[in-house]
């Protein structure tokens, strides 16, 4: 009997004008959307490509370390995933911006949004009317009459109509694949595969809750004009209201310093204070030493330095242990001021990472947020990936900071008359940052929790459906 019910309400659905135009509005925007992702990745390479090649022939030429830390920071390349899922992208600056103005203006579409906004608006097209239609066309109280249970109807129209969405929805996206698929520069593994099997069905559900949902509010009313108003105001609620309101309600429960401010300050203690220090304490340890070593009150040139270092050892003597003053004189500077500015950084940053997992939390009332947490941590595009870049970045910073502190003393020792920091060195040697994925199992273990929060929601909103048509007055 559930069969025949589910049956019916797809061959209803297939035929309808809704599904013609939504079938019409997929087929294209799918496709389409999924075409220009792929080109939009293959410049991202091209670019990213060009941006590794020029940094390399900048270490070749011109490489000292006083200015190098600024210049090779960690990069991330862009992943085949970006070619279906955009999630938190990483090219809108002032450069993008420059070069084209029009994707940071008007962002790119991707399959989180087709099926967060677009499906889930076509879901309550399909299901605004599914109790009050069939209300106002009698056919409902001739379902009734013949003795149909009322779970059973509920449970036909839900899944019918659920099935009848997917089909435009898939042929579609199969139709998008074909294009990564037939792109010779988009190579897709098997974990982007298994990404987007997980995906679809969290779509599914995703579906399923405004299905539900759709029938609920239909329960609660006696017209279809009043249904499609109150449904299209919950999805404004749910979808664009609840989800932007979460960082402000978070921002009022726990505040955050200003960036701005903080940073500021950050820059002065380790840029002129550090600077002042360094100096400060450099003349002192100079003044000390000069009373060992007389001979470094003398005022020499850089080329009358080398000269009489490599022909007077006791020279050499006094020169090198100048050098090792000041080099202690200023890593006790960069060490104290250091130690002031992570003081701060750390303090922002755990009230940040307060706010904003509370932030998080208040979004996933939504269903979008549930959804897009899901499909972007497992494309490697989202909140998850953000962690794992700094877990990388953390990593390479610790291997670079042993080379660079390796790499100036062996060269002091080697020639102590050199201002080694920012004469240009070889540095062919020195650790890359590489980028590496989250495991498939980890990405999956971490959006758990947000399918179980639209699992939830499902429970609650079929629960409240179920309810609704079992008290609904079908005269």
């Amino acid at each position: 009997m559930l069969g025949t019910l589910i049956k019916k309400e797809v061959q209803s659905g297939l035929f309808s004008f809704r599904f013609l135009m939504i079938f019409a509005l997929l087929i294209i925007v799918v496709p389409v959307t999924i075409f220009i992702l792929t080109n939009d990745y293959v410049k991202k390479v091209d670019e990213y490509s060009f941006r590794q090649a020029g940094l390399e022939d900048y270490l070749r030429q011109y490489a000292h370390f006083n200015r190098l830390r600024g210049v090779i920071d960690p990069a991330q390349p862009p992943l085949p995933a970006y070619a279906l899922v955009r999630g938190v992208s990483s090219d809108v600056n002032s450069e993008a911006f420059d070069d084209d103005p029009l994707p940071v203006m008007f962002p790119l579409l991707d399959l989180v949004f087709i099926v967060a906004i677009l499906l889930s608006l076509a879901a309550l097209i399909f299901s605004y009317d599914a109790v009050c239609g069939e209300k106002e066309d009698g056919t409902l109280r001739l379902m009734l009459a013949n003795g149909l249970p009322r779970a059973k109807i509920l449970l036909g129209k839900i899944a019918g109509s659920t099935l009848t969405l997917l089909v435009p929805f898939l042929l579609s996206l199969v139709l998008g694949l074909l294009v990564i698929m037939l792109n010779p520069r988009v190579a897709w593994a098997g974990t982007n595969w298994a990404s987007l099997v997980f995906i679809l069905l969290g779509a599914v559900v995703y579906i399923l809750f405004f299905q539900a949902l759709g029938v609920l509010i239909s329960a609660r009313h006696h017209s279809s004009s009043a249904s499609i108003m109150t449904s299209l105001c919950v999805w404004v609620l749910l979808l664009l209201v609840g989800p932007n309101l979460s960082p402000y309600l978070a921002s009022l429960i726990s505040p955050v310093p200003s960036r701005i401010k903080i940073s500021r300050e950050v820059s002065r203690l380790l840029d002129t204070d550090r600077d002042d220090l360094g100096q400060r304490m450099q003349t002192e340890r100079l003044r000390e030493l000069v009373k060992k070593y007389p001979v470094l009150a003398e005022r020499l040139s850089e080329a009358e330095t080398k000269a009489r270092t490599a022909k007077d050892p006791a020279y050499r003597e006094a020169v090198q242990a100048k050098t090792r003053e000041v080099q202690a004189a200023w890593d006790e500077a960069n060490r104290i001021q250091k130690g002031k500015a992570d003081v701060l950084e750390q303090d922002i940053e755990r009230k940040v990472e307060a706010q904003t997992r509370l932030s998080g939390l208040f979004s996933m009332a939504s269903p979008l947020s549930d959804f897009t947490y899901m499909a972007t941590d497992l494309t490697s595009t989202g909140r998850m990936n953000i962690r794992q870049f700094k877990k990388l970045s953390d990593v390479w910073e610790s291997a670079y900071g042993e080379y660079s502190r390796g790499r100036i003393a062996a060269l002091q020792k080697k020639d102590p008359a050199v201002d080694w920091w920012n004469t240009p060195v070889d540095v062919s040697d020195m650790p890359r940052f590489q980028y590496q994925e989250e495991v498939l199992a980890a990405r999956i273990k971490g959006t758990l929790w947000p399918f179980a929060v639209l699992m939830f929601m499902n429970l609650i909103v079929f629960g409240a459906a179920y309810l609704a048509f079992v008290r609904y007055d079908v005269r």
